[in-house]
């Protein structure tokens, strides 16, 4: 009975050790794992939320073009006499640029003057041939009504009348012939003076004095440049976002601390098809002529913008599983949580968020070693304390 006693008691004993073995084994586990999950601090860098403007702009590549540009030339033949002006001279509107040796067009005139007087004076012989010719038909037909004149006086009045009538006639059309040749010879002497259409600059000079032309020869060209054209092209993944009205920047190589103000003035309403892309037109003011037609010029269009926007730095925003968001450290915390946000107008400095309203610092570097809840270290004056609740955690 002794013995069955003791065995119960050494039983009970060494159960009570594995049980208690098997606490301390399961303690111990949890803590490890507990351990292993702790994470460690991490060290970042943080910025604020802002609210500002903020502009989604394109850059693009082009040339400045003038405003206008036509080239003189002659109606005419001949050889020139004078040329006024020379390569950057301004000329006005209706001004005298070149003349053409004019000697055999202004005998042309004088031969269609001549030949118009004897038209004129052709006419006025008809004119009172006609008279007379009425006049005695008229005699006629009173006489013959009395019965004095005979039927072939009458008839002979009549036919004289028709005659002189015919003749009236031809001569009026002489008259209108001569004076459309006497203005064709003025309108010929006309074109030995070329005459400017536009202001503007003399951009090239083609020929010097005593030159030979012919027909069409061009003799200068004219540019205007109070205000010029930037062409330049829109490639087809934005060119459903450029409108018309839409403003730019211009800088050119020549001035490179100058930025002239322009505005989208025309685009094409097709695309290239071997290029995929349209042509786009930007008008600038160039009231200081300081562009100039041919210059390569660095064009910046803005596409969109905002005034009063929630941005945070471009590299605070993050993209994860295909949605973007960022890490935000709320005031007086050292713990950093994911956000996932709506973003809107991306430059390579801010970002805009649409949506959520943020609330405290984003992180800026280091994201890429934080998960949503991971504890941080802060720079600056909360360094000590974030890494003593670091260490805490």
């Amino acid at each position: 009975m002794k013995k069955k006693q003791i065995f119960i008691i050494v039983g009970a004993i060494f159960l009570v050790v594995l049980l208690w073995r098997i606490i301390l084994l399961v303690t111990k586990d949890a803590g490890g794992e507990s351990n292993r999950l702790a994470r460690p601090p991490v060290a970042v860098e943080v910025d604020s939320v802002r609210y500002g403007s903020i502009q989604d702009t394109e850059t693009f590549t082009g040339t400045v073009t003038p405003i206008y540009q036509y080239i003189l030339a002659p109606k005419v033949a001949g050889r020139v006499v004078q040329i006024k002006k020379r390569i950057g001279d301004w000329v006005r509107k209706g001004e005298v640029v070149a003349r053409i040796d004019d000697s055999e067009y202004q005998q042309a005139v004088r031969e269609a003057e001549a030949n118009l007087r004897i038209a004129q004076a052709s006419l006025r012989e008809a004119t009172s041939q006609f008279a007379l010719a009425k006049q005695d038909l008229e005699r006629v037909q009173s006489l013959q009504e009395k019965g004095i004149a005979s039927p072939a006086e009458l008839d002979a009045a009549q036919t004289n009348f028709t005659a002189q009538q015919s003749r009236l006639e031809l001569a009026n059309a002489q008259v209108e012939q001569r004076e459309a040749a006497l203005k064709s010879a003025n309108i010929r002497l006309s074109y030995t003076a070329l005459v400017t259409t536009e202001p503007g600059f003399i951009g090239e000079r083609y020929v010097d004095e005593g030159s030979l032309l012919a027909p069409n020869a061009p003799v200068v060209s004219i540019i205007g440049i109070d205000t010029v054209i930037v062409q330049t092209t829109v490639i087809e993944r934005i060119y459903g976002r450029i409108k018309i009205g839409q403003t730019a920047e211009v800088q050119v190589d020549a001035y490179p601390t100058k930025r002239f103000a322009g505005k989208v003035a025309r685009i094409a309403p097709m695309l290239q098809e071997a290029s995929r892309v349209a042509k786009m037109e930007v008008e600038v003011t160039n009231d200081s002529l300081a562009l100039k037609p041919g210059m390569f010029t660095k064009l910046s269009v803005v596409l969109a913008q905002k005034n009063s926007a929630q941005v945070v730095p471009s590299r605070a925003v993050v993209s994860r599983a295909g949605e973007s968001g960022v890490f935000v450290i709320a005031d007086s915390a050292v713990v950093a949580n994911y956000i996932r946000v709506r973003i809107g107008i991306v430059t390579s400095e801010k970002t805009e968020i649409i949506s959520p309203e943020i609330k405290g610092l984003v992180v800026t570097l280091g994201q890429h070693l934080l998960e949503d809840g991971s504890p941080v270290i802060l720079p600056g004056k909360n360094l000590e304390k974030s890494m003593r609740k670091g260490k805490k955690e």
